[in-house]
């Protein structure tokens, strides 16, 4: 069972927010982290997207803050991107809703106000900062940060901001840090380079190890064998035949692909718009401002989304293609099925990218359910073998759509908002959820 929340001896103010929100009971990483980092402990966590790592952290940090009131930047949280620096600075705001404390998000790509807001915060002292490591270093560079009152770093997505290029920027920061601090490392995957890190940054931490790599039980996942010309088509029939789900997210690997998907939806009359690293902030901004109202139905977007957004109701997921790295097809499709909900998750597989499906299903361990194509069209059969789209011979057609037969039965709301108005992980006490650049 459960552990609730109340029995974690957190602070009253926050556990009300909680209530208020109709949360009290703790997600596995949730129940794990929430003591230790109480305790003082340092703390290496591997959790999949969707499992309320956030809050795992967040939590304990505001309770010991509407403890023990600081009037210094007390804690320093880093992440990949611009969109979960937001995201975990909105989820702050709604939980610190009945005590003092104040939050910032320090990124990249707006304007000279959204600097100044941000520089007149790191000035300030605010209570937690939650930044990109580029545009941080950029604010250090003028001489105001201080951060010698610091006593919690956390590093969230830290394989990711790996992969990214990060590590000399991290290790710089970290550089600047008092010795005498309480360290938390969450990841989604655990390679060699990140233990490497946690070695340089953590002392004595502890590890806790939950399901890695592995997509959340509640999502339902297909995939269809395609020719590249026939991609555009069988979206349009997921999409007919799945009319009922009215916010979808189409993933491809390629920035210059998403153009193409959007003006072919819209051609057919489908509700849809693209978020890329192409658009500056105040336009993926909008974006999705237009999604979360329903004014949008799909959401066309490269791997930038796959984490570090987190927005309520997710019903599908499409995978236009199949992504570079095997562990980012976990966090693409962990965007729906958040916490305790389900979702689907269909995934569009042509010869070229069969090998990496056949590597997405040994990480998984698990085959992913095949399904015929839509009638009148036959695709390629099953051959992670050979990388090579040509040769479609009416008998080896043939054998793929009855080869697909086969296997189908394997299967910026702010305060005065009130703290329910932003989105966050936990196991709701009803079973239902809410819906995780430099």
């Amino acid at each position: 069972m459960a552990m609730k929340f109340t029995e974690m001896g957190l602070d009253e103010n926050i556990i009300e927010a909680l209530s208020y929100m109709g949360f009290d009971e703790a997600t596995p990483i949730q129940e794990q982290a929430i003591p230790n980092v109480l305790a003082g402990r340092d703390l290496i966590a591997c959790a999949q997207t969707g499992t309320g790592k956030t809050a795992a952290f967040v939590l304990p940090i505001l309770h010991k803050l509407a403890q023990h009131p600081s009037e210094h930047t007390d804690t320093l949280i880093i992440v990949p991107t611009r969109e979960l620096a937001i995201q975990i600075d909105q989820q702050i705001q709604g939980l610190s809703y009945y005590i003092s404390v104040g939050s910032c998000a320090v990124y990249g790509g707006g304007d000279g106000i959204s600097y100044a807001d941000q520089e007149r915060a790191l000035k300030d002292g605010r209570n937690i900062i939650v930044a990109t490591p580029g545009r941080l270093i950029s604010h250090m560079a003028q001489g105001y940060v201080n951060f010698k009152h610091i006593k919690h770093l956390i590093l969230d997505e830290a394989d990711k901001m790996l992969d990214m290029g990060f590590l000399d920027d991290i290790l710089k920061i970290v550089s600047t840090l008092p010795k005498e601090r309480e360290t938390l490392m969450f990841s989604a995957t655990m390679p060699d380079k990140i233990r490497q890190l946690a070695k340089k940054i953590l002392s004595s931490p502890l590890e806790i190890n939950l399901g890695i790599a592995k997509p959340a039980a509640g999502v339902n996942q297909n995939l269809y064998l395609v020719y590249d010309t026939q991609k555009d088509a069988v979206l349009r029939h997921i999409l007919e035949t799945h009319e009922e789900f009215q916010m979808v997210i189409v993933f491809t690997s390629a920035k210059a692909k998403v153009h193409d998907i959007v003006t072919d939806l819209r051609r057919h009359k489908i509700k849809a718009a693209g978020i890329s690293s192409n658009l500056d902030q105040q336009q993926r901004e909008q974006v999705l401002m237009d999604f979360r109202a329903h004014r949008i139905r799909v959401l066309v977007a490269t791997d930038i989304m796959s984490r570090g957004i987190d927005i309520k109701g997710i019903e599908l997921v499409v995978n236009y293609d199949a992504p570079r790295d095997a562990e980012d097809y976990v966090h693409r499709i962990g965007r729906t099925a958040r916490a305790a909900s389900t979702g689907d998750a269909f995934t569009l597989i042509n010869p070229r990218d069969m090998q990496r499906m056949q590597r997405i299903e040994e990480l998984i361990e698990m085959q992913v359910p095949r399904l015929p194509l839509p009638d009148g069209m036959e695709g390629p059969m099953w051959n992670p073998g050979s990388r090579n789209s040509s040769g479609r011979h009416g008998s080896d057609r043939r054998k793929s759509h009855h080869h697909n037969e086969r296997q189908q039965g394997q299967h910026d709301n702010r305060k005065e908002g009130g703290p329910n108005g932003h989105h966050r992980h936990f196991r709701h006490k009803r079973g239902k959820s809410s819906s995780d650049s430099k």
